[in-house]
């Protein structure tokens, strides 16, 4: 199976879609426990929930799961957040701090590395040349990353996560007005709670390439999973009236950063 899937589009918004692809390669399959096999940490139905909310908007989509490799995390293995508990490029355990691979079968280095060629770069390869292309028609490229997370993870975070977790890597990777717009529609939308850069601040995706002095722009949604999943047993359902009503605030978040990345394009400030 292609490791990621490109639909190229004519806006110059990208849609990042890392973590929501289930496959698993036999080999690596045979590797996982009982958990592992799971894929509980999947950002479930992310890819359904963006669809058409605007059109014309690229999407790069990740089709491993992200227990093969995280292709949000840094390719050398550095931590994104030193002194916090986080998961790793490839995770030895899932959120919840359960092992995942079989005794004496987890990845060793040579295995991680593999999987970097295998997985990883082509799936940065694909994003890049997307920004590249997207940059070349527009002057201008803004990666949208899309996540979801379940609200309460003890191991990871304390309390409960507000529903909307924009992470600008502190307002340096995208332009302060993608910011400020973004979370001028997360703060007013009733019924959900949002932050700006808290436990979320961008993933090594929004870091990396977020560079809005060269013209990429580059912004991470975590949204929690309770805004848009029913609590049936697993796998994660789809709830579409949940999702009905945070799809229309996600589509007034990307068309405003659409006719932004429009109005910076051609010099104006908007």
């Amino acid at each position: 199976m292609n490791p990621v899937t490109v639909v190229e589009g004519t806006s110059p918004i990208i849609l990042g879609l890392p973590h929501t692809g289930t496959f698993v390669p036999d080999d690596i399959h045979a590797c996982l426990n009982a958990e592992g096999k799971k894929l509980r940490d999947t950002d479930w139905h992310i890819h359904r929930l963006y669809d058409g909310l605007l059109p014309g908007a690229s999407t790069v989509r990740a089709t491993f799961h992200r227990y093969c490799i995280d292709a949000n995390r840094d390719p050398g293995g550095e931590s994104l957040y030193p002194g916090q508990t986080t998961t790793s490029l490839v995770p030895l355990t899932d959120f919840d701090n359960q092992a995942i691979w079989n005794e004496g079968m987890a990845p060793d280095a040579a295995e991680i590395a593999r999987r970097v060629e295998l997985f990883h770069a082509p799936y940065h390869a694909a994003l890049a040349a997307e920004i590249a292309r997207v940059k070349a028609i527009h002057g201008i490229a803004v990666l949208y990353d899309c996540h979801s997370i379940r609200p309460e993870i003890p191991y990871l975070f304390d309390g409960v996560l507000p529903d909307f977790n924009i992470g600008t890597d502190n307002g340096g990777a995208c332009a302060v007005e993608i910011e400020a717009s973004t979370f001028a529609v997360c703060s007013s939308a009733k019924g959900y709670t949002s932050i700006l850069n808290g436990r979320f601040r961008g993933g090594w995706t929004t870091r990396h390439y977020g560079r809005p002095e060269s013209g990429v722009h580059a912004i991470q949604m975590e949204l929690t999973q309770s805004t848009h999943l029913s609590n049936s047993p697993e796998p994660f359902t789809y709830d579409a009236a949940k999702a009905a009503a945070l799809r229309a605030h996600l589509a007034d978040i990307l068309k405003r950063i659409e006719t932004i990345a429009l109005s910076l394009a051609s010099g104006d400030r908007p």
